[in-house]
């Protein structure tokens, strides 16, 4: 297989792997389906990583091999400090931050 070949049969595997998984959330009830969709969110961008990079051959056929290569990694995601959350302050302090310059000049227009 080349190592375009590779990566597609890992996408294609670990595409069926989160079609699995939201059939069995689409089972549950909405109330729970809510309690996973961190992990669900989570497992898409995985795959959206997979669309636009690739992996050696040897990194391919060695997740290739596990039953489940989609939960494996959002295992590990799972457990990686990342800095999401700093970001996410960032953004609501940046957000906050326009609004009152947005107000000010709107104030300084109305007098």
């Amino acid at each position: 297989m080349t190592n375009e070949e590779l990566n597609t049969a890992l996408y294609e595997k670990m595409f069926a792997e989160q079609e699995t998984y939201r059939s069995w959330l689409l089972s549950l009830p909405p109330e729970e389906i809510l309690n996973h969709a961190y992990e669900y969110t989570m497992r898409e961008d995985i795959l959206m990583s997979l669309e636009y990079h690739d992996l050696p051959d040897a990194q391919a056929k060695a997740l290739l091999k596990s039953p489940s290569p989609l939960a494996d990694v959002f295992a590990d995601w799972e457990n990686k400090e990342t800095g999401h959350m700093d970001d996410i302050w960032q953004t609501v302090e940046d957000r906050a931050k326009a609004e009152v310059q947005k107000h000010k000049k709107k104030d300084e227009k109305e007098r």
